[in-house]
């Protein structure tokens, strides 16, 4: 087995391969160009893109060259995969405003020292804008059937739930091969790789290349990563956990990893990190916290560099100091209608994860805290004098929720 394949595997990362031991046979032979597309519907990606991400490393790692396609073109349709109704079609000073974001975090996380793996920019728009509707159908349209795209979940789940799906989103299948083609023709790419959920378009593009130029291209997919709790990867009840540190702090994103449930910390380590499987296996029976610790700090390096590492597992370690005044954590400022509500509705503004039932149980078992110390009733109401003369308190939910909320 080729070690691309083999490390991709032992990782976690492999779901699906439309020829995997020629696939094999391929890597172990030449330096290859592999894509995986990344719409851009909004300003910046989650951690439910990490996984993606993770695969373009890999590629660089074995000398292998990575495509990032940027959807310019694509995003003005919308990817109906997994989707139960249409998405938000945005303006296009929005599409390229988030492209433009998306690049600079991508860039992150890729490497451009070497020439022969640096990463490869590209926007669909450049070549689905100048589409000429009569000869795209003519030339490319011909080689799908109606039968077989009923058949890709994207559309049969769609329609055996009777939700409507637009022409314009049952086109999208078209366009995704349609860039792999344009790929395959402009940059001798030879792999597509995305989620299990892209699976269908991904082997339109390979049924594509093959009817439309004989040559053989592959497809690869990962699996749809959930928590241990059953969640999505990705978001969280109180949002999203994204790449941008604009959108959420060095430190919120630590924070995020640090408290990840146990039975998914190995799993994480292998497919977050860099790393090494050998290294992983000889400490996987260390202390938990410790574990969840370097998990934390080996992504936030990634991500947001050592400094902001250091400077989050630092503000974390006096943050969970019994007296800590919480000066240094990530400001949120209050809205100013709860200015008089309870300390119920303050909690709910800032940790929407959390039912009223829920918040009333932590303040009965002693664990609501205003500037470290217990909050006994549920009725303690939050006014302009908690604030005192500091202008902020240290709200602490539990013993790993902590926010510094400024009046």
């Amino acid at each position: 087995m080729n070690d691309f394949i083999k490390e991709f595997k032992d990782r976690g990362f492999f779901y699906q391969c439309t020829d995997e031991n020629e696939l094999s046979n391929v890597l172990s032979k030449e330096k290859i160009k592999g894509y995986i597309g990344f719409d851009c519907t909004a300003q910046s990606l989650h951690v439910g893109s990490l996984l993606q991400i993770m695969c373009l490393r890999q590629l660089q790692k074995y000398g292998h060259r990575p495509i990032v396609l940027l959807g310019g073109g694509t995003t003005r349709i919308g990817d109906p995969s997994g989707k139960d109704k249409t998405r938000k079609i945005l303006d296009e000073n929005e599409i390229e405003k988030n492209i433009k974001s998306i690049e600079i975090v991508l860039r992150k996380f890729l490497s451009s020292d070497d020439e022969k793996t640096s990463p490869i920019f590209v926007n669909n728009y450049t070549w689905l804008k100048d589409l000429n509707y009569i000869s795209f159908l003519r030339d490319i349209g011909k080689h799908f059937t109606i039968n077989k795209m009923l058949s890709f979940d994207s559309v049969k789940i769609r329609l055996e739930r009777e939700q409507s799906l637009s022409y314009m989103e049952f086109n999208y299948m078209i366009l995704q091969a349609y860039d792999f083609l344009e790929l395959n023709k402009k940059e001798n790419c030879l792999l597509q790789i995305g989620g299990s959920d892209q699976w269908g378009n991904i082997v339109n593009g390979v049924d594509l290349i093959k009817r439309y130029s004989s040559k053989e291209v592959f497809g690869l997919t990962t699996p749809l990563i959930t928590l241990a709790s059953g969640a999505k990867m990705g978001k969280t009840e109180s949002g999203a956990i994204w790449l941008d540190k604009g959108l959420l702090s060095p430190f919120d994103y630590w924070q995020f990893w640090r408290n990840t449930d146990d039975r998914d910390v190995i799993k994480f380590l292998k497919m977050f990190t860099d790393i090494s499987l050998e290294k992983i296996n000889e400490i996987k029976d260390q202390n938990i916290n410790e574990l969840k610790t370097l998990l934390a700090n080996e992504t936030t390096k990634m991500l947001h560099g050592e400094e902001e590492s250091k400077k989050a597992e630092d503000l974390a370690k006096s943050t969970f100091k019994e007296n800590s005044s919480g000066e240094n954590l990530p400001s949120l400022n209050i809205n100013k209608e709860l200015l008089g509500k309870s300390i119920i509705d303050l909690i709910e503004f800032v940790s929407n994860d959390l039912s009223k039932s829920e918040i009333r149980r932590l303040i009965k078992n002693n664990g609501i805290k205003i500037d470290n110390e217990k909050v006994l009733d549920e009725k303690f109401i939050i006014d302009n004098k908690i604030f005192k003369e500091k202008g902020f308190i240290k709200l602490s939910i539990g013993k790993k929720k902590h926010f510094k909320i400024v009046n």
